[in-house]
């Protein structure tokens, strides 16, 4: 039990590093390294690992050695079109709930927003971003959706591709418009629209970042 709640805490721990950027893409992963850091055997480690490259963040190459993992562009525009029905299908099942909690927290995210976007700040604004996309899925109440939702965002590390698609120039205040397109519809309980407005948005944040991670490339 202890073994399994050790190796539970450092998968948690190296999920976490891993989608806020602090172990970057096709950085190396040593056990020895990693028993020395967390204070534990290798043996949770390695569990922690195996359970890491199931989700898709940590790659294995055999006889070389573990790495975080780089999604190709196909896997991420694979992720982007399941992250497009599932965030649809939230803020459709969220505008037909009505006046519950999440929405009121909606508003106060969309207030804080503006002012991030006023100020420039991009880096307060990706952490908005992603708590207005969480609040729509906790929103919508579906245990089955939003468990998806989260194994799906681990796979993105999606704070990461967050910050890439916001250095876009003008994508800061597209998306805060978009976003108040989504928090209106779901507002006024028109569920289609709410859903097709996200689906949108989400298709456009996917062609910023693709258009930013090319230019980067060939800069």
């Amino acid at each position: 039990m202890q073994q399994t709640s050790m190796q539970a805490r450092v998968a948690e721990e190296l999920r976490q590093m891993i989608i806020s950027g602090e172990l970057p893409p096709r950085s190396g992963l040593s056990e020895m390294a990693l028993s020395e850091t967390f204070g534990v055997s290798r043996t949770p480690i390695r569990e922690a690992l195996k359970q890491l490259q199931t989700e898709g963040l940590v790659e294995v190459r055999p006889r070389v050695g573990t790495f975080v993992a780089v999604p190709s562009r196909r896997e991420i525009t694979e992720l982007f079109q399941m992250k497009e029905l599932l965030e649809g299908a939230a803020a459709r099942l969220l505008a037909f709930r009505g006046n519950v909690p999440e929405v009121e927290r909606l508003r106060t995210n969309m207030r804080e927003a503006d002012e991030a976007v006023r100020a420039g700040d991009a880096e307060r604004y990706a952490e908005l971003v992603h708590e207005f996309h969480d609040l729509i899925v906790i929103g919508a109440d579906n245990t089955k959706l939003d468990a998806y939702y989260r194994s799906l965002m681990n796979q993105l590390a999606y704070g990461r591709l967050v910050r890439t698609s916001l250095t876009r120039p003008g994508r800061l205040t597209q998306s805060d418009t978009e976003h108040h397109r989504v928090l209106d519809l779901i507002l006024a309980k028109d569920g289609d629209g709410a859903e097709r407005v996200m689906r949108e948005h989400v298709r456009r944040s996917h062609q910023a970042l693709m258009a930013e991670m090319d230019e980067r490339r060939e800069g």
